[in-house]
């Protein structure tokens, strides 16, 4: 170890951390010596920013490993904390970039300090304190690898001693842990009286056998992990953080096992919500999970907190359930008895549940409601389930409207309207007001655009509005003007300056093109370039507009094809290539990946009121599929 005396002995001038220059971090090791509390936490919190950031270590952390020791023997106070960050530091596991068997590398230079002043930290493995016993296990985990033979087998001797005797089964179950990483087997703990040692060892076996998982573990995940120790934020588990971490993401990779061990979590009242949490999890990870994910968030919603009531789960369900074909009885049964008796947010959430869901009986609710908060978001769901609706909703979005609806209700409401097509139009006073207002500007020119009558008031407030500084409200009047009047000069001015004053990206405003067709000829020379340009979602949107323009494909198609993939770009260039007809055949394998993965290949967009991307990916793979 090192005082911090000897902290100027290091030139940290020429070493660096997550911010620069590592000249810093002598003064924030000299600060854990402080009195003052405050300070002390600022350094460590510092410490944990700068020489370890976000999982990446640096040239400056080995050099800070002996130093940090010596704090960690020297400042009781702050043992277990500093403890832990030599643990952090030392952290590895077998698909890291770097590793301690990696020479040269930073964690193999760091694994190597601490393993030289690992002799005088392993007395703190008879700490009272349990927290610092669990931390020196964290150590031990880490760097274990690291130690020379003779070093490491007095070290597993303890921990064998630790195992057999400690009178925390935390305790236990951490060096249990440490044996199998270190060549034991968890084979004799699963077996154990003690249901936290049964637990990381069954931790252990599920990592070891990979999916699926065996019944026992199952039985053992599901019976002793449904309140696990509050304390295990110091499971030392290479890698991770808790025992929960590591846990939850072994269940992702089986959906089956995980499902079943969520329904014992919230059989047992889903402590913490962490059944719940898996069962969100699996509905993100994997495709077609979404009736049993439901049917156990249903479950778990009397175990949630008074303070919230329901409402987190209702919207959870809210979220999922527009993405299930046929949503069974129970659960619309369920969400109407949630919808007609609960108060506030749960009645809101649960009657946006219903009305994704599709329930006939979620259209009377949603009309008598009293507009507020998400009264505005419920219609737009109303709208999106029941376009058939369009002579009961029309008047109720209007009125909305028309009373004033602003920012994000304005917007809902606005989106409402464009499912019931031409018959939007009824709205035109209310979208021209919306216009002229400000409120929820962009989308009223856009639905303008498609479905307004021409006349003198809307076509002036569609001049006025191009004139926009907002340059996503610009665009869509000049095109919702265009589309009345059939001048382009206005959206092409509009155009040619935007485009040639853009100082970033400029898809957003391409993207906006597309409805001026061949009337935005005179922006081809513009266009052409930016087919090669080095974004790919200016490279997308470029082509798109490039085809909208000329009807030829020639020049779009190579660049959307390129751009295929499961990524935001990739969906948006499928669906352009959709449009235009035309997919070549080389895309069909992955077409078929897209199409058959039982893994979600796209996550959900948070504000989408409509699709899934993964869902919009895997439906529009499978209708070029047997197009073709």
């Amino acid at each position: 170890m090192r005082s911090p005396a000897e902290l100027d002995d290091v030139p940290w001038h020429d070493l660096t951390h997550a911010y620069g220059s590592a000249e810093d971090v002598p003064q924030l090791i000299r600060a854990l010596y402080e009195d003052d509390q405050e300070t002390v936490d600022e350094a460590i919190y510092e410490l944990y920013g700068n020489i370890h950031h976000q999982g990446t270590v640096y040239p400056a952390s080995a050099p800070a490993v002996p130093f940090l020791a010596h704090a960690a023997c020297h400042v009781p106070g702050k043992r277990e904390d500093l403890l832990m960050l030599l643990a952090t530091l030392a952290d590895n596991g077998p698909g890291d970039s770097e590793s301690p068997h990696w020479p040269g590398s930073v964690v193999a230079a760091i694994c190597a300090e601490l393993a030289r002043v690992f002799p005088e930290l392993l007395p703190h493995l008879d700490d009272t304190d349990r927290g610092i016993r669990r931390a020196v296990l964290r150590v031990i985990a880490a760097v274990a690898g690291s130690l020379h033979a003779e070093l490491r087998a007095e070290v597993l001797a303890r921990v064998d001693v630790l195992y057999a005797t400690d009178p925390v089964a935390a305790v236990r179950a951490d060096a249990m842990v440490v044996r199998v990483l270190s060549g034991g087997s968890e084979v004799e703990a699963l077996d154990s009286p003690l249901p936290e040692v049964r637990l990381a060892a069954a931790v252990l076996a599920a990592e070891r056998s990979g999916p699926p998982y065996a019944p026992r573990l199952v039985e053992i995940l599901t019976e002793d992990g449904a309140d696990p120790d509050p304390g295990d934020d110091n499971y030392p588990w290479p890698g991770t953080s808790s025992q929960d971490q590591h846990l939850t993401g072994l269940l992702s990779q089986d959906p089956d096992a995980a499902l079943t061990i969520a329904a014992g979590w919230i059989a047992a009242g889903d402590i913490g919500s962490r059944g719940s949490w898996i069962a969100r999890q699996i509905m993100e990870t994997w495709r077609g999970r979404e009736p049993q994910a439901l049917d156990l968030l249903l479950a778990a919603l009397p175990h949630q907190g008074e303070a919230g009531g329901p409402a987190h789960g209702l919207s959870t369900i809210a979220r999922w359930v527009r993405h299930v074909p046929e949503p069974g009885a129970a659960l619309r049964d369920a969400l109407y008895e949630y919808a007609r008796t609960e108060q506030g947010e749960s009645a809101e959430a649960a009657l946006l549940a219903l009305t994704h869901s599709r329930d006939p009986r979620a259209l009377d609710l949603v009309l008598v409601l009293d507009l507020h908060c998400s009264g505005a978001q419920t219609l737009q769901a109303a709208a999106l389930s029941f376009p058939e609706a369009g002579d009961r909703l029309i008047p109720a979005i209007r009125s909305a409207l028309a009373a004033g609806a602003t920012g994000n209700d304005a917007i809902h409401l606005v989106a409402a309207l464009e499912r019931f097509g031409t018959a939007a139009g009824q709205a035109q006073p209310e979208l021209v007001d919306c216009l002229r207002t400000g409120r929820g500007a962009v989308v009223a020119a856009r639905l303008l655009g498609r479905v307004g009558t021409p006349s003198t008031e809307t076509t002036s407030a569609l001049l006025e509005a191009a004139q926009s500084t907002d340059a996503s409200l610009s665009i869509a009047a000049a095109v919702a003007h265009y589309q009345h009047t059939g001048e382009a000069d206005p959206a092409l001015r509009t155009f040619e300056t935007l485009l040639a004053t853009a100082k970033g990206p400029t898809h957003w405003y391409l993207a906006g093109l597309t409805p001026l067709g061949s009337a935005a000829a005179p922006l081809l020379p513009t266009i052409e370039p930016l087919l090669t340009a080095r974004y790919d979602w200016t490279r997308m949107a470029a082509a798109e507009a490039h085809h909208a323009i000329t009807g030829s494909p020639d020049r779009a198609v190579p660049v959307l094809a390129e751009l295929i993939s499961a990524a935001p770009v990739g969906l948006s260039a499928l669906k352009a290539l959709a449009a235009i007809g035309e997919v070549p055949e080389h895309l069909r394998p992955t077409l078929r990946a897209f199409a058959f993965s039982p893994l979600r290949l796209l996550s959900d967009t948070p504000f989408s009121e409509e699709t899934h991307a993964d869902e919009e990916l895997r439906a529009l793979a499978w209708r070029l599929l047997t197009d073709g």
